[in-house]
């Protein structure tokens, strides 16, 4: 096998929570130019069914399904529809996740509803994906987590999502000894990346986006884009980081 083929999807079915635009199309059909066919799973059925045709069209099998990762029933279900109706599940990517109302928080200012609706979100949503992704995976198996490059140090004003996407990487280090040798569990933290729910959040716009971008003295000097964190998932699930476990990818721009 050469080391390309390293890279090969084929044959693989994955899901994709949060995977109806953002982040989430982006590893979605990053996944799917690999080879994999997926289950793309969020709130919205415009956008997930926008997503799977934009997959078939590619030549992948894809299905939508909508489902609140809050619910833990709903991802369960989820979880055992998707495996009917592909046969298999061998990946599962844990990518909803952000600001539920696109309003950063002080932690000291956090009212116990929204520091639940934040925690619900990123993490307890990832935590209810990896168990029951995982009940339906055979060895070989690849769980992927989407943190934050918040989780890294102190974050003056979105404490709440900081330190939920910090557990992330602590949940991601636990499942993969937990799971292990038969799945493989790892995380990629994003630095900053320009959709809707992150524009929203620190109300950016064209205008304002370069003078941002300067401000934030990322070193490769420019915001990421779905596709890199796409690249980052195909690695991820992929053999060729079949000896990669337990570990959190930052993908940042050199932040």
């Amino acid at each position: 096998m050469s080391v390309l083929d390293l890279f090969s999807l084929d044959g693989q079915v994955a899901v994709v929570t949060g995977g109806g635009k953002g982040i989430g199309r982006g590893i979605a059909l990053a996944l799917a130019e690999a080879g994999a066919d997926v289950a793309v799973a969020a709130r919205s059925r415009a956008d997930v069914e926008s997503v799977a045709a934009e997959i078939r069209a590619l030549g992948r099998r894809a299905h939508a399904y909508v489902a609140d990762v809050t619910d833990v029933s709903e991802v369960e279900q989820l979880a055992d529809t998707a495996a009917a109706d592909f046969g298999r599940l061998s990946i599962w990517v844990n990518n909803a996740g952000g600001l539920p109302d696109a309003t950063p928080r002080y932690l000291t200012r956090t009212s116990e509803d929204r520091w639940d609706a934040q925690i619900d979100l990123n993490l307890k949503a990832v935590w209810a994906g990896a168990v029951a992704g995982a009940r339906h995976m055979t060895a070989g198996g690849a769980i992927i987590n989407t943190s934050s490059r918040a989780a890294f140090g102190g974050q003056i004003k979105n404490g709440p999502y900081a330190a939920a996407k910090a557990a992330v990487n602590s949940l991601t280090q636990t499942l993969a000894l937990e799971l292990s040798p038969a799945i493989r569990v790892n995380a990629i933290a994003p630095g900053p990346i320009r959709t809707q729910n992150f524009d929203e959040s620190i109300r950016l716009d064209d205008e304002r986006a370069a003078a941002f971008l300067k401000a934030l003295n990322i070193p490769l000097g420019r915001y990421g884009t779905p596709t890199d964190i796409g690249a980052a998932a195909v690695f991820l699930a992929s053999p060729a980081a079949s000896w990669i476990t337990g570990q959190c990818l930052y993908v940042t721009g050199g932040a």
